[in-house]
């Protein structure tokens, strides 16, 4: 999603990631021109055959198994490829989505026929929704694979971690950098806190450390940002005393600084009457308050009502004090006030999409 700089770019940081050891590749047909700046990189020659390589790509949800069985065909041309190790259903957000998948006649329908044919190895989902959905998703039993939020700062997806490794699930982790809280640029609090480890460095060992996850998304936009990463892939063994005491402690910053404000993730205040994503809005508050961690804030923030249904939820100052929420918070947290504070600490200009 982040080489697309150039296709000489692409071809470099694809050809540095093979060559230091990374063997799956992920990209998707909503990736500008991601698919066929790695099929460049493949047909440049990254060093190794094509069968000791994982690629991953992935379609849209759809209702139409033409319009799937199409997309697939247009992602192997322009990757020039044969066959597509790992497809995923990209990004079953919405119930809607999850009712096209079970159509008989649907996405999922193209996508077997795929198998069948093979031109797709396995198949599996990408997801921005609930946790609920995502649980319902997996209870098909039509995927492999999934592709979600889980970091050392979002720990909702817990339950949807365990389920996958219950049944057998590859677990693919988005953005760990990125979206698990700009990591690559910390802080200096948050940096303070996890000494004498880096931000980066404890969030890769949260999640290296768990057998359950099978592969990280790392997002590398040039061969220089795969650095950091490489340097912690072999570092899968159980976390260590030490690093567990920095866990502790920050959680306990959150408790200290937060007092009676912290928002505890439960999610029983949904839903709003003004689809607010309350839970969303107030972790990014407890974050900023917490950690100092208010670019990141800013930066999540800002895309409530600017990115549909991959991130869903209107933004905070939409609040009408309606008072709706307050009776099921078990913390008898001042949710309107919470909100509007946030509100005042994150709102910043909208801005575009990446690949926009």
């Amino acid at each position: 999603m982040r080489y697309l700089a150039s296709e000489d770019n692409a071809v470099q940081t694809v050809r540095e990631a093979v060559r230091q050891g990374i063997n799956h590749i992920e990209t998707a047909r909503s990736y500008g021109k991601s698919e066929q700046y790695l099929g460049a990189a493949l047909k440049a020659g990254v060093g190794v055959p094509r069968h000791q390589l994982y690629l991953t790509t992935k379609v849209l949800p759809n209702a139409d198994r033409t319009a799937t069985a199409r997309e697939i065909d247009e992602s192997l041309r322009r990757a020039d490829i044969d066959y597509i190790d790992n497809l995923a259903i990209h990004g079953i957000n919405t119930w809607q989505h999850l009712e096209w998948v079970k159509a008989a006649d649907g996405c999922m329908a193209a996508v077997r026929e795929a198998i069948d044919a093979g031109k797709v190895r396995h198949v599996g989902f990408s997801t921005h929704g609930s946790l609920e959905l995502i649980l319902a998703t997996m209870e098909t039993g039509a995927f492999d694979f999934v592709n979600l939020h889980y970091y050392l700062l979002f720990q909702r997806h817990a339950p949807a971690i365990e389920r996958a490794s219950q049944l057998d699930m590859g677990v693919f982790i988005i953005s760990p950098v990125d979206k698990g809280g700009r990591l690559y640029a910390p802080s200096e609090r948050l940096r303070r806190l996890c000494q004498p480890f880096s931000p980066l460095a404890l969030n890769y060992r949260f999640l290296l450390s768990d057998r359950r996850v099978t592969t990280l998304s790392l997002g590398a936009a040039n061969p220089s940002e795969l650095e950091d990463a490489l340097e912690m892939c072999d570092r899968t063994d159980p976390l260590t005393d030490e690093e567990r005491t920095v866990l502790e402690r920050l959680d306990t910053q959150q408790t200290e600084v937060l007092g009676s404000d912290r928002c505890r993730q439960c999610y029983q205040c949904l839903p709003c009457p003004e689809e607010i994503q309350i839970p969303e809005v107030l972790r990014l508050r407890n974050l900023a308050v917490a950690y100092e961690m208010t670019e990141f804030g800013k930066y999540r923030y800002r895309m409530f009502e600017n990115a549909g249904h991959w991130f869903p939820g209107r933004k905070a100052n939409r609040c009408t004090d309606c008072g709706d929420c307050l009776p099921r918070c078990p913390e008898h947290l001042e949710i309107p006030r919470l909100l509007r504070d946030t509100h005042d600490r994150l709102y910043t200009r909208e801005g575009r999409r990446l690949w926009d």
